[in-house]
């Protein structure tokens, strides 16, 4: 089932299965290590909802929802 990161509730695993939207958000996206293949999870979900805090390959990153909207992940 493929959904977008910013859908997945607080401590979901789950694959990221590709990258869609603008080229410039996309390979800043690639160069933080969000790349294909990847295992992520929500890590801290602020009480306004944004930024979120993932976790990945060792180290939390946070980013704003309109940017998570454009990761697509497979729920593990």
């Amino acid at each position: 089932m493929v959904k977008t990161l910013n859908e997945l509730s607080l401590n979901t695993k789950a694959k990221i299965v590709g990258i869609k939207g603008e080229t410039k958000l996309k390979i800043r996206l690639l160069e933080m290590g969000l790349v294909k293949g990847t295992i992520v999870k929500i890590t801290k979900i602020p009480p306004l909802k944004d930024p979120l805090t993932i976790g990945l390959r060792g180290y939390e990153l946070t980013l704003r929802l309109k940017d998570l909207s454009s990761i697509m992940v497979e729920i593990l």
